[in-house]
């Protein structure tokens, strides 16, 4: 999302987990786009609102799986936002060598781009590729 729209919306990252590092393939198929993920710390919903980040605050979750599109509606049941579901391919595990993997990971990656660009329209700031 600030890859595309900057600073003109606040987004945050979370899932059902705190995964804690973000996955090696992401990054890389990621950097491909100019997209710099290796510094990005995932956090799990409970940690956002145990520092601060208080759900009523948001417009719009966006879930990419079934857990977290049912955490999200579990978590969300009393504010007034939208949790939407996008079924995004899970390119974990998938493929034995490494360019199958990251081919997944591409495919994975294009999926998201393609729901952001047809959910929030034309980027805001220059995208470089």
């Amino acid at each position: 999302m600030k890859h595309f729209y900057g600073q003109t919306t606040y987004v945050q990252s979370a899932g059902v987990y705190n995964d804690m590092e973000i996955d090696g393939f992401s990054v890389a198929v990621c950097a491909e786009l100019g997209i710099e993920l290796a510094r990005h710390r995932s956090r799990s919903f409970d940690e956002m609102q145990e520092w601060g980040d208080d759900l009523g605050g948001f417009e719009l979750i966006v879930a990419l799986s079934p857990a977290s599109q049912r955490r999200a509606l579990d978590l969300t049941r009393y504010y007034h936002l939208d949790v939407e579901y996008w079924p995004i391919l899970d390119p974990t595990g998938l493929g034995e060598a490494r360019e199958d993997r990251l081919a997944s990971y591409r495919q994975a990656r294009d999926q998201i781009r393609e729901r952001i660009l047809a959910r929030f329209g034309d980027p805001q700031e220059p995208v470089s590729n």
